[in-house]
């Protein structure tokens, strides 16, 4: 069934994801349902093998599930041809990694750009839009610098402009603090903040309870399962 609320962007229903590994079937997921509500800023919690980096990979179009659907803008993501799923990996999600996985031979500016390389957008126009994606995470004047001369929390941001350069909706985040320390990984959630106070949806899969709350929402996630929701002030 369609989810009617025009204010859900994201709904999962009954999500399961089976793999075969010789013999043996293992349920990542195994019957997760809920919905994210556009500017919501959610977390996934759980610890390791809990399924949230697959149930990530599904929200982000990297990965299908073996049963269950999932409704993006309204829209069964299963219906999606493999061109529409590209444009919605590009342009409607944009992702922040652990890793920074940023090409470390080029340039914050290069590194941002690539994605609309990817898009096919006009030079000039990549040129105003990477700048202004710099600038919104307080690395304009660091653009001309490569990955190697940045700190992690300056990497990390490059991260987060590069995602943001398309204007996601949602902005899906793996562990974005994992390889920071303490004072550095506040300042990118403060980042998060301002960003989500922009009018973006933001959904941060974690296991640190500090980052978890930071967000509106928290599903915590164990042995495939949805064990329980907590939203700010009350639990569930």
């Amino acid at each position: 069934m369609t989810p009617q609320d025009n204010n859900i962007i994201i709904s999962v229903e009954d999500l399961k994801k089976i793999y075969q590994l010789g013999n043996q079937e293992v349920k990542a997921l195994n019957g997760v349902s809920f919905d994210i509500k556009r500017n919501e800023f959610l977390a996934i919690m759980g610890p390791s093998g809990s399924g949230k980096s697959t149930l990530m990979n599904i929200i982000g179009c990297l990965d299908t599930p073996t049963e269950g659907t999932y409704f993006l803008n309204g829209k069964e993501v299963s219906s999606f041809s493999e061109n529409e799923l590209a444009y919605i990996r590009n342009q409607e999600i944009g992702f922040v990694f652990q890793v920074f996985n940023l090409l470390s031979r080029t340039t914050a500016f290069h590194n941002v750009e690539l994605p609309l390389i990817y898009k096919g957008t006009r030079k000039k126009a990549r040129e105003e839009q990477v700048k202004r994606a710099l600038k919104m995470v307080e690395m304009a004047d660091r653009m001309y610098h490569r990955p190697n001369e940045l700190s992690g929390g300056e990497r990390q941001r490059v991260a987060i402009a590069r995602a943001l350069v398309n204007d996601p909706s949602i902005l899906l985040a793996d562990e974005p603090t994992g390889n920071l320390d303490s004072k550095t990984g506040q300042e990118i959630l403060k980042l998060f903040h301002k960003i989500h106070s922009d009018g973006n949806t933001i959904i941060i899969v974690t296991h640190d309870t500090n980052v978890a709350s930071q967000a509106q929402r928290i599903i915590y996630l164990k042995d495939g399962k949805m064990e329980k929701e907590e939203k700010k002030g009350a639990t569930s």
